[in-house]
């Protein structure tokens, strides 16, 4: 989990993750690129935000695809539109899967901060820069 962790027991290793600081806790919520991105980009994971477009790739939802809705650091899940289920009362809720879960299919390029994530290199490495685009 952190640098500074040494233990291995899944115990402290749980209770790192749930008392960790959000700061922290954003780099975990990271999803994986489809191939394409990828190749693009010579990234394999980003951290996940509200609006990018995912595919679930695990679970009972797999192979659904949708925007995220929220993304709730506490927990470490993230809501998707399209993955809801309904409860007794006949109310429709959404269901919280876990990033490791899913797949950016199409991710937000708005946020300064990403593009700065992408756009860093290995030394020696050329990447093609990753201009912001007006059509989201």
């Amino acid at each position: 989990m952190s640098d500074n962790m040494k233990s291995k027991k899944p115990r402290k290793q749980r209770k790192a993750l749930y008392k960790a600081p959000l700061h922290k806790k954003h780099k975990l919520l990271s999803a994986h690129l489809s191939k394409d991105l990828i190749r693009k980009w010579k990234k394999r994971s980003l951290p996940v935000r509200k609006d990018d477009e995912v595919k679930v790739m695990r679970g009972k939802f797999k192979g659904t695809t949708g925007k995220i809705s929220k993304v709730d650091l506490k927990k470490l899940k993230v809501y998707i539109e399209n993955v809801k289920r309904k409860k007794v009362s006949g109310e429709e809720i959404h269901v919280p899967i876990h990033p490791s879960n899913l797949l950016i299919i199409n991710p937000v390029m708005d946020d300064k901060m990403r593009l700065k994530v992408i756009n860093r290199t290995k030394k020696g490495e050329k990447v093609g820069e990753v201009k912001k685009t007006s059509s989201s």
